[in-house]
C-alpha cells in the first residue's frame, strides 16, 4: 500500500482532519503526517510518547483478539481533539487526529472504505 497516498486521502475526507500517519509495530513512521498549515498541539517528545503508547495499546489488543475478535479501531476524545487508532492488519497502525467537532461516524466509515480501496 502507498501510505503517503492513503494518508493524503484521509486528510481530504474533512478539513477538520489534522493528522494521519501510519506506523509499524516498532512505532516507525511509514507515511503521512500533519495537515499543512496545522500546528501540533504536542511537543515532538510528547508526540513520540503518544505514538509509543498507541503502539503498546495496539499490541495489547492483539492478545485480546483471541477472545473478542480483531479490533478495528479505537477512539479517544479529549477536550480539544479526537484521536483515532485504526488497526491495519497485524503489522501497521494508523493514527488520525481531528478537531473535536468532526463527525466520528464519517471519519470511521471513510477511513475503513479508503483502507479497502487501497488494498493493492
Amino acid at each position: 500500500m502507498d501510505y503517503e497516498k492513503f494518508c493524503s486521502q484521509i486528510l481530504d475526507i474533512d478539513p477538520k482532519v489534522r493528522f494521519a500517519t501510519v506506523f509499524d509495530e516498532w512505532s516507525v513512521k511509514l507515511g503521512g503526517g500533519m495537515r499543512e498549515g496545522v500546528e501540533s498541539l504536542l511537543s515532538e517528545r510528547a508526540s513520540k510518547e503518544l505514538v509509543n503508547l498507541a503502539t503498546f495499546d495496539w499490541k495489547s489488543r492483539k492478545d485480546m483478539a483471541k477472545m473478542l475478535g480483531k479490533t478495528k479501531y479505537t477512539l479517544a476524545e479529549y477536550d480539544t481533539v479526537k484521536r483515532f487508532s485504526f488497526y491495519l492488519g497485524d503489522d501497521n497502525l494508523l493514527l488520525v487526529s481531528t478537531e473535536k467537532e468532526c463527525d466520528t461516524n464519517t471519519i470511521v466509515d471513510q477511513v475503513i472504505k479508503l483502507y479497502y480501496e487501497n488494498q493493492n
